[in-house]
């Protein structure tokens, strides 16, 4: 498939992913979600990408739908919104969640609506200083969807979610950062630079290790005590068979930089 929507770069084992619609804030249109599955597919069947990263062009991350859509304008008895995040919004946000491959966004300028849910989304999420979050559904009579009902209170705390979400205020990258929202908050000139770095070092790492770890934190809601120290168990016989480890113990010992394989 060729993209029109997106820009997609390959480099030492990391796929970036641009958001490329800049004249609409990279807002959301049945293409853009097509193409964008259809990358994110490609990466699952590679076997030489081990980190993605994802962000957008121009002055903003992603406005979230594009509202002159015809399937979202209001006012038709055909219009069903439901179908849109059933078909489109859910499946990407669980793919970002789920992919065994860890996944940074760096989210440049405005990130509202669906775009800030599907940035949460994201493994490791870094942010420009000028970048703002917005849980913008409230201004249209909407719900935060992409997830936004689960990951807000689990990120921001309930009262801070219903804050964000009722008002649909402005969340600055500083404040992201010391809600906890986000792993860091940099300025704007080294936004990209920083993102590229941190996933070529994710990409070089021990991805089984990593993916189980990004999987086993992700789920821990669902999980007693006694649940996560089982599964803790598990996944350290399984990891210590692994090729990683052995290797990552090796260089521990002999004093020099790990070469993992993700294996």
């Amino acid at each position: 498939m060729s993209y029109e929507t997106i820009v997609v770069d390959f480099d030492e084992s990391v796929t970036k992913i641009t958001l490329n619609r800049p004249e609409r804030l990279n807002s959301f249109t049945v293409q853009m979600h097509e193409e964008l599955a259809d990358a994110l597919s490609n990466i699952e069947r590679s076997d030489e990408v081990r980190a993605v990263l994802l962000t957008g062009a121009g002055r903003g991350f992603c406005a979230g739908q594009d509202l002159s859509d015809s399937s979202v304008a209001p006012g038709s008895d055909a219009i069903d919104l439901g179908h849109a995040v059933d078909t489109y919004y859910s499946p990407l946000v669980k793919r970002l969640a789920e992919m065994a491959r860890p996944v940074v966004c760096a989210v440049n300028g405005v990130a509202a609506g669906a775009g800030a849910n599907i940035a949460f989304a994201c493994d490791i999420v870094l942010a420009g200083r000028s970048a703002k979050f917005i849980q913008s559904f409230a201004n249209i009579g909407l719900i935060p969807d992409s997830g936004g009902t689960w990951v807000l209170p689990r990120l921001a705390g309930q009262a801070r979610a219903l804050g964000l979400a009722l008002t649909g205020e402005p969340l600055s990258a500083e404040q992201a950062e010391a809600w906890g929202m986000i792993w860091k908050c940099v300025d704007d000139d080294v936004l990209e630079s920083e993102a590229i770095k941190l996933a070529k070092r994710l990409a070089a790492g021990p991805t089984r290790g990593l993916v189980e770890t990004k999987m086993a934190l992700r789920n821990t809601y669902d999980r007693t005590l006694d649940d996560a120290l089982a599964l803790e168990r598990d996944l350290m016989r399984e990891l210590g068979r692994s090729h990683d480890y052995q290797e990552g113990v090796a260089a521990f010992m002999e004093k020099r930089a790990p070469k993992f394989t993700g294996q």
